[in-house]
């Protein structure tokens, strides 16, 4: 099982790298203004964290580790993220990646999110009409757009290439936008807000055996009462629509069978529907449980940003690990001879499943967290220590060499755990109240502790006693603790 484990970590770490954060890697940097339409406003820095605030809910919301956020002057909110770097200039995957994650952040920074219920007016019938026939051969536009920039970056063709068809892309998706914005300005709004919600969930369109996506809202008691008037009144005539908008853009229509007529749609749910992609119902769902900004945002600046502790500093950091984990190694081979051996071996196989580990979560390396690494190692160590104490002793007593073994390990075992379990128990408390870095630090150490009471009791006995099994020369006292 144990060498199973090995080839598995092995071919792991050999198929999938490691993520690095930005102290160690580099990253990008989106830098934005805030700012409101009316000129009489003055945004406070109460204001600006609260703008702060709903961003960083909203890029959490998208599972993008190890992101910095933070406020500077009066009206600047700065975005650091760690991000792959292409391994080669002219890799368009690497790039087209990078590309779609800057996309996904700018676009929960500068998108407002205020989700708004609407009426289409009497008078706007037919101009919806036509309007809603433009807007489904702007979409047509779209997606052959999408698919034929997928298939460039998938045969990796020339990046000029691939920029001309990304541009005619955004101009499709700038008409579309554009006539969302014209449908949505034919919809009188309603008291119904985005801040009645209590729940969002994106998910498969079952009407379009799972080629689209949708949006499940879940409104509160007040905002129930209020969808429900809502649909009453657009049941009562068979030419209206219910509109759902976001930032003023009509994002799906709906209308309403008459026999809502009386009560309207109760039960405190609704769906948004449309052709909306995956990616495009995850975005939703994150903007909207993020809550919506208060003020206008602005990209002002994005560029890359280099590791900000610089590779000198990181170079030395993994050096002085190395070398402390080559002295401990070497003292727990001069101090415990045999097992200390069978120690070190364990300590790399810890070291492999770690890593492991790592890249199958996936966690984010940074400094913090290395040193978290590294102190488990120690920890991994002083458990073996333990199991070879009590063999020492249970040999001073008169016991058989495989007695000895064994009983070594089974009484060692609680020392061990209990020790592991107070460890982790901080290693929790770090990572629930901390956050950024100290949460890395916690949840290095806490997987490091985790595996440490796998390999010490489980592949240093296996390791030991296949040793003893193969080679009968090594069972001699002497390979144990010094002949008295």
């Amino acid at each position: 099982m144990v060498l199973a484990m090995i080839l598995a970590a092995a071919v792991l770490l050999s198929n999938q790298s490691l993520r690095l954060g930005l102290d160690l890697r580099g990253g990008h940097q989106l830098s934005a203004r805030v700012s409101s339409s009316d000129p009489e406003v003055v945004i406070t820095a109460a204001d600006l964290d609260g703008v702060k605030n709903v961003i960083q809910r909203r890029i959490d919301g998208l599972g993008l580790a190890q992101t910095r956020i933070h406020t500077v002057g009066s009206d600047r909110v700065v975005v650091q993220l760690p991000t792959a770097q292409p391994s080669r200039e002219g890799d368009t995957e690497a790039e087209a990646v990078v590309d779609n994650t800057l996309q996904q952040v700018a676009s929960q920074i500068t998108e407002k999110a205020i989700l708004q219920f609407g009426v289409l007016r009497p008078a706007e019938v037919d101009r919806y009409a036509t309007l809603l026939q433009q807007r489904r051969n702007a979409n047509i536009a779209v997606l052959r757009g999408q698919q034929q920039l997928e298939q460039l970056l998938r045969s990796r063709s020339d990046s000029e290439q691939i920029s001309a068809v990304r541009e005619e892309l955004e101009v499709s998706q700038a008409a579309f936008d554009q006539l969302e914005q014209n449908i949505g300005q034919l919809f009188d709004l309603r008291p119904l807000t985005g801040d009645d919600l209590v729940q969002v969930v994106a998910g498969p369109n079952l009407e379009s055996q799972g080629e689209y996506y949708e949006l499940n809202l879940t409104f509160s008691s007040d905002g129930a009462r209020a969808f429900a008037d809502l649909t009453k009144e657009v049941a009562a005539a068979p030419d209206l629509r219910l509109a759902i908008l976001l930032d003023g853009r009509s994002i799906s229509e709906a209308t309403v069978g008459s026999e809502f007529r009386e009560n309207g749609i109760t039960g405190g749910g609704a769906r948004i529907t449309g052709t909306f992609t995956l990616e495009q119902a995850r975005e939703l769902e994150v903007q909207l449980r993020g809550g919506s900004l208060p003020y206008d945002t602005e990209i002002v600046e994005q560029r890359s940003v280099g590791a900000t502790l610089g590779s000198d500093n990181v170079r030395r950091s993994l050096r002085a690990a190395l070398v402390g984990l080559a002295l401990v190694s070497g003292l727990m081979v001069v101090i415990y001879r045999l097992p200390g051996l069978v120690a070190v071996a364990a300590l790399a196989i810890y070291a492999l499943f770690n890593l492991a580990v790592y890249a199958l979560v996936p966690v984010v390396l940074t400094l913090p967290g290395i040193a978290g690494l590294v102190l488990s190692f120690g920890m991994a160590v002083d458990a073996n220590v333990l199991i070879f104490e009590r063999i020492r002793e249970e040999l001073r007593s008169g016991r058989k060499l495989y007695q000895a073994v064994e009983t070594g390990f089974s009484r060692a075992f609680n020392s061990i755990f209990d020790g592991s379990v107070t460890t982790l128990i901080g290693c929790l408390a770090l990572g629930y109240l901390g956050s950024g870095l100290v949460r890395g630090f916690a949840i290095t150490l806490g997987i490091g502790v985790g595996l440490s009471l796998f390999t010490s009791l489980v592949c240093s006995k296996t390791l030991l006693k296949t040793g003893l099994f193969l080679y009968p020369t090594l069972r001699q006292i002497k390979y144990f603790q010094p002949v008295q």
